[in-house]
């Protein structure tokens, strides 16, 4: 608890900075998250919301649950659901402690939250429960990169980066989604390779 209660304490002092983050026009991360979420559609499960980035690329008639450990996060992503006025409903919960009905959403979409969890493919798997068979997994995630010598720099740099921002510099993107049984249909690496974009979807007996 005492581990979850630091995470916590870090996210809720980033919230403000996340927020204002999302009130830019222009930035690396907004072309990819345009690309990404126009395969979002109908009832969205998003898995550490944040302050609410993706807000303004969602369609219009979609609904939206929203799950953050960090109540300030939440309290952000509260404004841009109004601000877009799209419905939403937020829990303030860690993931793995949530259970939804199987087949509960049609789009299910990670940004930059897959580096912070601390069993990544447990939390895959239960996107891959929580979606519909004819659903997405969508997920934007930064990660190790294609090139050797930054791939070093990540895994010197991976302690403090948790230590100081709550998340992990340096793991294989696709390897953890593989892992959790997720089909890739689409993926695609930016910034020399650290960001990875997928487009998946489940695979449910």
């Amino acid at each position: 608890m005492e581990e979850r209660e630091r995470i916590i304490t870090l996210y809720n002092k980033q919230a403000k900075q996340y927020a204002r983050l999302r009130k830019r026009k222009n930035g690396f991360d907004q072309e990819w998250r345009k690309e990404l979420l126009a395969f979002a559609r109908g009832n969205i499960l998003e898995v550490s919301v944040g302050a609410g980035a993706n807000f303004k690329f969602y369609p219009p008639d979609a609904v939206i649950t929203g799950v953050d450990i960090s109540p300030a996060m939440i309290e952000k992503a509260k404004e841009a659901a109004a601000e877009t006025g799209i419905p939403a409903q937020f829990i303030v919960s860690a993931l793995e402690e949530l259970e939804f009905a199987p087949h509960s959403f049609d789009t299910i979409v990670s940004t930059l939250s897959i580096c912070a969890y601390s069993d990544p493919v447990s939390v895959l798997q239960k996107m891959n429960s929580w979606c519909k068979k004819d659903g997405n997994i969508l997920l934007m995630e930064h990660g190790q990169s294609s090139y050797k010598l930054l791939q070093w720099v990540q895994h010197a740099y991976d302690p403090l980066q948790y230590r100081f921002i709550g998340c992990h510099a340096d793991r294989d993107m696709l390897q953890l989604v593989h892992r959790a049984g997720l089909e890739i249909i689409k993926c695609e690496r930016k910034f020399m390779g650290i960001i990875y974009l997928i487009w998946a979807k489940p695979v449910q007996k």
